[in-house]
C-alpha cells in the first residue's frame, strides 16, 4: 500500500509539474483547471494497473472516476479554452507581481496536486486490497455517486444553455436545480465523493479515507469554490435577491420571498 501511495504521490506532482511548465510559457495560471478532472482519471487508471488487482470494487471506483473527471475536463475545456485566464488566478497574477512564478508553483499547481491526491487516495487505498468485496453497502455509494453526477452534470449544462441565451445577459439563473441550491454543480461533487467512499469503505472497512470527501466538501464550501462565487456576486442585486430564498448548497424548497 505504503508503495503505491508513494508511486501515485510521484506521478501526480510530475503531472503538475508538468502544467507549470505549459501556463508558464503562455502565461495563464488557469489552465491548471483543466488539469483537475483528468489528474484524477490518470492517478486512479494508474493505480489501478500498477495494481493488477481488477476485483470489482476498484474497477467500479475507476470508471467512476473516470466518467466524471472526463466529462469535467470536457466541460471546462469547452467553457474556457481560447478565453483570458479567469478572474481569480488574474488577480492573483497581480497581486503576487515579481514572485508570480514561484507563488504560482507552489500556491496554485503544488497545492492542487497535494489535494488532488489527499482527494483521490481512497481509490488508490482500494486499489491496494486483493479481493475486497462489492456488497450492498457499496451499492448504496453507487446511488450516492449517480445522484452526485447527475447534480454536477445537468447543472453545468442548464447553466450553459442559459449562458447561450442573449436575453440571459446578466440575469441569474433561477430556474431548474438552481432553483433548489445556488451551486447545484458543487454540490453534485461533494455527492459524488461522498459515494466514493461509502464504496471504498464498503469494502475496506478503512475509516481514514473518509478524510476525502470531508476534506473536499469543505472545500467547495469554504474555500475554492462557494466563496469566491459568492464574492463574485456580493454587490449584485438580482443575486442576492436570488441568495434570501434560495439555499446555498444542499438543495431545499425555495423560501417563500
Amino acid at each position: 500500500m505504503i508503495t503505491l501511495l508513494f508511486e501515485s504521490f510521484v506521478v501526480i506532482i510530475s503531472y503538475f509539474i508538468i502544467f507549470f511548465i505549459w501556463a508558464t510559457i503562455i502565461k495563464n495560471n488557469s489552465i491548471v483547471d483543466f488539469g483537475w478532472g483528468l489528474g484524477f482519471v490518470i492517478i486512479a487508471i494508474y493505480s489501478y494497473l500498477r495494481s493488477a488487482s481488477y476485483n470489482l470494487s476498484a474497477t467500479l471506483v475507476t470508471l467512476l472516476i473516470a466518467i466524471w473527471g472526463i466529462r469535467l475536463t470536457y466541460h471546462i475545456f469547452k467553457r474556457n479554452w481560447g478565453k483570458a485566464e479567469d478572474f481569480r488566478y488574474a488577480n492573483w497574477r497581480k497581486e503576487w507581481g515579481k514572485y508570480v512564478l514561484i507563488r504560482g508553483f507552489f500556491q496554485i499547481f503544488i497545492l492542487q496536486g497535494l489535494l488532488m491526491f489527499s482527494i483521490v487516495f481512497p481509490a488508490i487505498i482500494l486499489n491496494s486490497y486483493a479481493d475486497p468485496n462489492l456488497n450492498s453497502f457499496g451499492i448504496l455509494g453507487l446511488l450516492v455517486w449517480i445522484i452526485g453526477y447527475l447534480f454536477e452534470s445537468i447543472g453545468d449544462s442548464q447553466m450553459r444553455n442559459f449562458k447561450k441565451n442573449p436575453d440571459n445577459k446578466g440575469k441569474i439563473i433561477r430556474t431548474g436545480l438552481w432553483k433548489y441550491t445556488r451551486h447545484p454543480n458543487y454540490f453534485g461533487e461533494a455527492t459524488m465523493w461522498w459515494g466514493i467512499f461509502i464504496i471504498v469503505f464498503s469494502s475496506t472497512q478503512n475509516l481514514i479515507t473518509i478524510a476525502s470527501p470531508i476534506l473536499i466538501t469543505f472545500l467547495l464550501l469554504y474555500v475554492s469554490g462557494v466563496p469566491l462565487l459568492e464574492k463574485k456576486y456580493k454587490n449584485n442585486p438580482d443575486f442576492q435577491a436570488y441568495a434570501k430564498i434560495t439555499s446555498k448548497f444542499i438543495p431545499l424548497p425555495p423560501k417563500k420571498g
